[in-house]
């Protein structure tokens, strides 16, 4: 697996190289499929295609929850659509420090489809703009289509029953506010799963937006021999697990389902506060 993150500078170098990586715009808005082709159409980086939380990184919502992992058919078709191999290098980024989405996808392509070489743009167009590099806007024409069926590794995803059975540390990365109950503004149900500790994924950024220092990450991730990162859909869990990768530890497994899953069966258990 190649580093997770590329700087501003290193980007532009790669772009202008004999092999310049496949850019991927992951903007997204909870509660607005479309928001996310918007912002790109508008603005993004020259050379990018769009990638799409709910259409592209996800299946139907449901008893999975509301962002479960699409078929491994599905996703495939999506990586053929934009020529991704496994000799193509891919960059993708949005303007969430990486929260929403580029964190699933390198999730999705670097854990569960074994891609070697995806980085997740330190920073995204904030950082593209602060280093004087400009924007472009409107559509581009499709990239050839690829063959590339990956060999998907579902060893690095839980369902619930797995995560019920796994005796693993659960690390939630939503708020806190969110994680004690005391607030919930997309599910029905408020709290956490018993025995969760909360790690916010904002946590995992400077005020810049940008990642913090790998010794400070590993100063500041919850550590357990073995650790499942989960959310309200399975998003900015991939965003916690990221970072572990950034400070050079095991990596975390995902419970896609996460919070909008587990309550969905009234059987399991629903914890507050602290």
């Amino acid at each position: 697996m190649s580093p997770p993150l590329i700087t501003a500078s290193e980007l532009a170098e790669a772009v202008d190289s004999r092999l310049p990586p496949r850019l991927l715009d992951c903007r997204a808005r909870l509660g607005d499929p479309d928001a996310g082709h918007t912002l790109w159409w508008e603005a993004h980086l020259p050379g990018s295609y769009h990638l799409d939380l709910d259409r592209d990184l996800a299946g139907p919502p449901g008893q999975g929850g509301r962002h479960p992992l699409p078929s491994r058919e599905a996703f495939t078709a999506t990586l053929q659509r934009l020529g991704i191999t496994p000799e193509v290098p891919v960059v993708l980024y949005d303007d969430m420090g990486g929260q929403l989405a580029a964190a699933r996808a390198w999730w999705m392509l670097a854990c569960w489809a074994g891609h070697p070489e995806v980085r997740v743009f330190d920073g995204g167009i904030k950082a593209w703009l602060g280093a004087g590099e400009e924007l472009s806007e409107g559509d581009r024409a499709a990239p050839p289509a690829s063959r590339w069926v990956p060999e998907f590794r579902d060893d690095q995803w839980v369902d619930a029953v797995g995560l019920q059975a796994s005796g693993a540390l659960l690390v939630d990365a939503r708020s806190r506010e969110r994680f004690r109950g005391e607030v919930e503004p997309i599910d029905p149900v408020a709290g956490h799963i018993p025995a969760a500790v909360c790690r916010p994924s904002a946590d995992n950024l400077t005020p810049f937006g940008r990642f913090k220092s790998a010794a400070e990450l590993a100063r500041e991730l919850p550590e357990a021999e073995a650790v499942i990162a989960y959310c309200g859909s399975g998003v900015t869990a991939c965003h916690n697990i990221l970072a572990y990768a950034v400070a050079g530890r095991p990596l975390p497994r995902l419970y896609p389902g996460s919070w909008s899953e587990w309550i969905r069966d009234p059987s399991r258990e629903v914890a507050t506060g602290e």
